[in-house]
């Protein structure tokens, strides 16, 4: 039923290439903390290589995922297919945060479509430790009828200042507390 293959091969960089959607899955260190699973679609994903992968993250209401990953670095990016036949892929690793003001942005962000100008909070970076690929046959079948235009709509009406605003007011910490969003980011 399940496998650990030891890296991202063609077969299963198929099958991620081919999916609409994706969940990110972090924590953080302390037992009382809030986990956080979040969804992500709209053409963000990228296999850079047999053991690296990237997303684009987008300006949200909260930023756990970036303050988890700076404080312990530990992320899951799971994959399910819902339609032809059943699967779930599972890129278990190390996560890190490139933002705007890091020099290796430019380069990464050069990997992705584009998006509002200001819009793009960071690329998160996962290096992939394990790799599982298994059954999927709880995973109910659905339709996928097309992107949601709201989230590119929204960031476009902010603008950059508007959206470097929100940052500032909803990215600085998660949830817990943890520092998320710089100043700076």
């Amino acid at each position: 039923m399940g496998r650990l293959p030891d890296t991202i091969d063609d077969k299963l960089r198929a099958f991620v290439d081919a999916q609409h959607l994706f969940f990110v899955a972090t924590a953080p260190l302390e037992a009382d903390g809030h986990v956080n699973v979040s969804p992500k679609g709209l053409d963000t994903f990228r296999i850079l290589d047999a053991q690296t992968v990237a997303y684009l993250d987008f300006v949200g209401s909260g930023a756990e995922t970036i303050a988890h990953l700076r404080e312990n670095g530990r992320v899951c990016v799971m994959f399910c297919a819902f339609d032809g036949p059943p699967r779930i892929v599972r890129l278990h690793g190390r996560g890190e945060t490139i933002t705007p003001d890091d020099a290796r942005f430019g380069e990464q962000r050069a990997r992705f479509p584009d998006a509002p100008d200001g819009s793009v909070r960071a690329i998160v970076v996962v290096h992939v430790t394990r790799v599982s690929d298994s059954c999927g046959y709880g995973v109910p079948l659905f339709r996928y009828e097309g992107e949601r235009p709201q989230l590119t709509a929204w960031a476009a009406r902010k603008g950059p200042d508007g959206l470097a605003r929100y940052r500032r007011e909803k990215n600085a910490v998660s949830i817990d507390g943890l520092p998320a969003l710089s100043q700076q980011d």
